[in-house]
């Protein structure tokens, strides 16, 4: 890059690429929502070729058969989320001053890669099988491919986020130390439980414990028997609750803060609003018998509860994160 190249980066706001990066943190999330309602139909293997659909990038009959227009259209809006965030990184390196935010786009880019590929693996390898597990090498690449779409949705919010007027422009007092140290406990305990709910949906383990609020018929709390579906299902059922505890603390932090500004507020009402939702999502996944409408609701509501709480606590660390890249 020439000298004159590099001084026309500035770290103003810049309402196209605002914009721009808003869309993409936006389209993430119709694709885990695709991905979500394909699993939930059982579509996942409706072709089983990659990166082509039956050997076409527009196949025959997709627009009319449900299962290949889930799958199909999970894999064209995946091309585009590729697309969108190729561009947005471009865009960051020929403007953006700030480095740390470029190198944050750059690995935008990388994983939306490594997901794309993964992907492409969790068809390649459906029919090898994993005794050691007791299921399909493709599986476990499912598995890895529901994880990284919540890695990747909230390293572009992170990007987005930067972007943004109000993290540009912000100069009230930073949240307290205990605040933002109880929201990365909430990130890091929300991934963990979206990591078992993927574990769990390509175990077939949705309705292991086919009752709830009771995990047996009788009425306990406790399964009466045990097996790998049965246990990954009630590890969920218990990552709920410890959820239902920390997330309501860390949005009660949030509105007690002394000078907190209305952005956290706001998010912190969001973000117990997602907790009842989801809660209400998650019975009724089980008393509808795993519906598709609701089960993709379930999965959705997830990556925003995630998405929500990752972006209270990243712009909590803005201070703290333009300091070390500023020093």
């Amino acid at each position: 890059m020439s000298s004159s190249d590099r001084s026309s980066r500035t770290a103003a706001y810049k309402p196209a690429l605002a914009a721009f990066a808003g869309f993409g943190s936006a389209w993430v999330f119709l694709l885990v929502a695709l991905g979500a309602f394909t699993t939930s139909i059982g579509a996942g293997m409706a072709f089983a070729d990659w990166p082509t659909s039956n050997g076409s990038f527009n196949p025959h009959g997709w627009l009319t058969n449900l299962a290949m227009f889930a799958e199909h259209s999970h894999r064209l809006s995946a091309g585009v989320m590729s697309t969108v965030t190729i561009i947005l990184a471009l865009w960051l390196w020929r403007s953006e001053q700030r480095g740390w935010l470029r190198k944050l786009a750059y690995f935008a880019v990388a994983l939306v890669l490594v997901q794309a590929v993964v992907g492409g693996l969790r068809v390649l390898y459906d029919s090898k099988q994993v005794g050691l597990v007791d299921t399909s090498l493709g599986r476990l690449f499912a598995m890895l491919h529901a994880c990284l779409a919540q890695f990747f949705a909230c390293t572009l919010i992170g990007v987005a986020t930067a972007c943004s007027r109000t993290w540009i422009e912000a100069s009230e007092a930073p949240l307290a130390a205990r605040t933002r140290a109880l929201g990365r406990l909430c990130v890091v305990l929300l991934f963990l439980q979206l990591a078992i709910a993927a574990v769990m949906r390509h175990s077939f383990a949705g309705l292991a414990i086919p009752t709830f609020p009771a995990s047996n018929f009788d009425g306990g709390l406790i399964p009466h028997a045990w097996n790998f579906r049965i246990g990954i299902h009630f590890t969920h059922r218990i990552m709920a609750l410890v959820l239902c505890i920390a997330l309501p603390w860390f949005a009660f932090t949030l509105l007690n803060e002394r000078g907190a500004a209305f952005r956290f507020r706001l998010g912190a009402v969001v973000l117990l609003a997602l907790l009842a939702l989801q809660i209400s999502l998650g019975a009724q996944i089980i008393w509808t018998y795993r519906a598709a409408a609701v089960t993709t609701g379930h999965v959705l509501v997830g990556a925003l509860t995630l998405a929500t709480t990752f972006w209270l606590t990243w712009f909590a660390h803005r201070d703290v994160i333009e300091a070390k890249a500023n020093a």
